[in-house]
């Protein structure tokens, strides 16, 4: 434990987030037109509120796990916050060039579910759709609990399956198409195999946790 709290100033690099939380808000409004990447299967996917709530939990499952590797292996931490803050980037320039929208339900009804709904459409517009941050950082999240070792059973199953609601709960509270999906999911994969594979990350690590090869 001694070890970690010597590591404890790796944390701060976590103040990234809200950097690019800020830049995402500049981009979340459509000065120019915007494209919809609708397809035959979207108009299939109901609109069920319940998955509001994975999709909320979210914003926890991210930072939670961020901190989770810190504390389990350093360089995991640090090579899966990579993965984030370079995804979100290229998004970003996507979002600049080539912006989607996504045309969101009437909410008829009252209830709790429908009140969360209706505070995510209030506080994210419809746009910022192509690739979907929702879905890249929660699958930067699953790809990077794999290189954790010695880890509760918990964590093991926890993760995916969790992870796996977050990413369908943005098909089914409509904040995203298909392609959003899909094309986070493969650029995430992208972006590992290039920062766990061919990218080493040195740190002072003298915890007894397990050591990722790369």
């Amino acid at each position: 434990m001694k070890t970690k709290i010597k590591d404890l100033p790796y944390l701060l690099f976590l103040l990234v987030m809200p950097v690019l939380g800020l830049i995402y808000k500049i981009l979340n409004n459509n000065p120019r037109e915007a494209v919809i990447l609708s397809t035959n299967v979207d108009d299939k996917i109901p609109f069920l509120p319940v998955f509001i709530l994975p999709y909320i939990i979210w914003y926890a499952f991210i930072l939670g796990y961020l901190v989770y590797f810190w504390y389990k292996d350093t360089r995991v931490y640090f090579k899966t916050l990579t993965m984030i803050v370079i995804g979100e980037l290229v998004c970003f320039v996507i979002y600049f060039f080539f912006q989607t929208t996504v045309p969101r339900p009437n909410l008829v009804g009252d209830g709790m579910l429908i009140d969360l709904v209706g505070m995510i459409y209030s506080h994210d517009q419809p746009y910022n759709a192509f690739p979907s941050i929702h879905v890249l950082t929660t699958f930067a999240i699953i790809l990077g609990n794999i290189n954790i070792r010695n880890k509760h059973i918990i964590h093991s199953v926890f993760v995916p399956v969790m992870g796996s609601l977050i990413i369908i709960s943005t098909l089914f509270v409509k904040q995203h198409y298909i392609l959003d999906m899909f094309a986070s999911m493969f650029l995430t994969s992208f972006i590992y195999g290039i920062v766990f594979e061919l990218f080493e990350i040195n740190v002072t690590e003298k915890s007894k946790t397990a050591y990722v090869k790369d």
